[in-house]
């Protein structure tokens, strides 16, 4: 397996992101992810989704740890700070699935709330059904699940076809139309773990990987967590919405919060994006008011 791993010296200095990086091997590859806090204390597992990495969370990790949460984020593999297999045809959802599963168990982590947004999500959502003894929060924001029997809404299709047509997506300008206000320092920390078009081989495969079939990748596995959500899930929730997310946002949103069993109304930010987490203190202090500190 031909893979990259980007230099260190790209990471150096990122504004708001003084975390130390910490690794674990999982098969081949190396993984990264951050983890911030108290090992005796609840978790919060933030999975971020495509084009970003953990740094998307730089603005939510603090507060998280205040509320007493040790947090644990991973970069998937072809992201941030993970190593990227060449080949895209590695990239499918059970390799994702399997490896986030897999620093789970390494890490022997219980009491979590999963946080999730976009593929974090896709991929997240389907994980606690598996492992219903570990997780009993629920922290989510703009995502889905990739069922394969509703029709992908149009929003998506016109990312998808950008994103299929973008080889070498300019990922930080694409931050910067998403998130208005972003400084550029900022927007270059999201594109400083891809220094060539080489490096996006994981960021040009997700597009492509979401369930449009039923007998797609993930989607058995999607319907199987949509039953466990509605008919099983026990925990606590609290969605956010990025109101104007034109993918995933308040239809998608809506949608999914009927299959989360006793979900309360979603906290919308109306000045919100897809990549919500750029609100993250103010989601962070209301998801506190509903689903109380760790414990």
């Amino acid at each position: 397996m031909q893979t990259l791993r980007t230099p260190d010296g790209r990471f150096a200095e990122l504004p708001g992101f003084a975390f130390a990086p910490r690794y674990i091997e999982i098969g081949p590859l190396r993984m990264h992810y951050l983890d911030e806090g108290p090992k005796t204390a609840p978790v919060a597992l933030c999975l971020h989704g495509q084009p970003t990495w953990t740094y998307l969370y730089r603005k939510m990790i603090p507060p998280l740890l205040a509320a007493g949460f040790r947090v644990i984020a991973p970069d998937f593999f072809g992201f941030g700070r993970s190593d990227k297999p060449v080949d895209e045809d590695i990239y499918t959802f059970d390799f994702h699935r399997s490896a986030v599963m897999s620093l789970i168990e390494a890490l022997d982590l219980r009491r979590v709330m999963l946080v999730c947004q976009d593929w974090g999500g896709l991929i997240g959502l389907t994980i606690p059904m598996d492992m219903t003894d570990r997780f009993d929060r629920l922290l989510v924001m703009n995502t889905m699940l990739g069922t394969g029997d509703v029709p992908l809404g149009e929003g998506f299709l016109a990312w998808r076809a950008f994103s299929n047509r973008s080889p070498d997506m300019d990922i930080a300008a694409l931050m910067q139309r998403a998130a208005p206000g972003l400084a550029d320092e900022e927007a270059a920390a999201y594109a400083a773990p891809y220094p060539d078009q080489r490096y996006k081989a994981g960021v040009r495969r997700f597009p492509n990987l979401v369930p449009d079939q039923p007998d797609a990748g993930g989607a058995a596995l999607s319907r199987r967590a949509r039953d466990f959500w509605s008919q099983q899930w026990t925990g606590q929730s609290f969605m956010a919405v990025g109101m104007k997310d034109p993918v995933l946002g308040p239809p998608v949103m809506s949608r999914l919060r009927q299959v989360i069993r006793n979900c309360p109304p979603p906290l919308e930010l109306p000045d919100a994006g897809h990549f919500v987490q750029e609100a993250g203190n103010v989601i962070v202090a209301e998801a506190m008011k509903t689903l109380g500190p760790a414990r």
